[in-house]
């Protein structure tokens, strides 16, 4: 019974090598959180009402841009941008979608272009390009945060 107790003694001092396991901090915890995180990417896209009930999440992202392109260009198919530069067909919008649920759009030039007035073209686009249906933000994380895409938005349908 004596080498029983003995024994019970010794496992019972080796064993609190096992309880005394150093615990990460909580900076260390958030790092290495952190470094797991896909930055890249979204959870969610920003999507409208019409979208909503896509459940594939590259659909609903394709939904959203067919929508918000073409809503884009009825805004601006009424307007002289057509008239005042007959050779541009497309122009390129940076979309920013804030976690607030507001838009920002502004025009995409090449490094090299002068032929356009970019002050007027931009000024036109901010004139016109209002009124949007609600537009829920991309989510990361359960998040609303920032996005940034650009559309390339076609002024002439022959």
């Amino acid at each position: 019974m004596k080498q029983y107790y003995l024994f019970l003694v010794f496992i019972f001092f080796n064993s609190c090598q096992y309880f005394d396991k150093q615990i990460p901090s909580e900076k260390e915890l958030l790092q290495k959180e952190l470094k797991s995180i896909n930055w890249k990417e979204v959870d969610e896209y920003p999507s409208v009402v019409d979208c909503e009930k896509i459940e594939d999440k590259k659909q609903r992202q394709q939904c959203f841009f067919e929508v918000l392109t073409q809503l884009i260009q009825q805004k601006l198919s009424v307007d002289t941008l057509s008239i005042l530069y007959p050779e541009l067909d497309t122009i390129e919008v940076k979309v920013t979608v804030f976690p607030n649920a507001t838009l920002q759009f502004e025009p995409q030039f090449p490094k090299d272009s002068v032929a356009y007035d970019t002050i007027k073209i931009d000024s036109i686009l901010k004139a016109r390009l209002v009124d949007f249906p609600k537009i829920n933000p991309a989510i990361k994380r359960g998040i609303p945060v920032k996005t940034q895409f650009i559309l390339p938005v076609i002024l002439k349908v022959e």
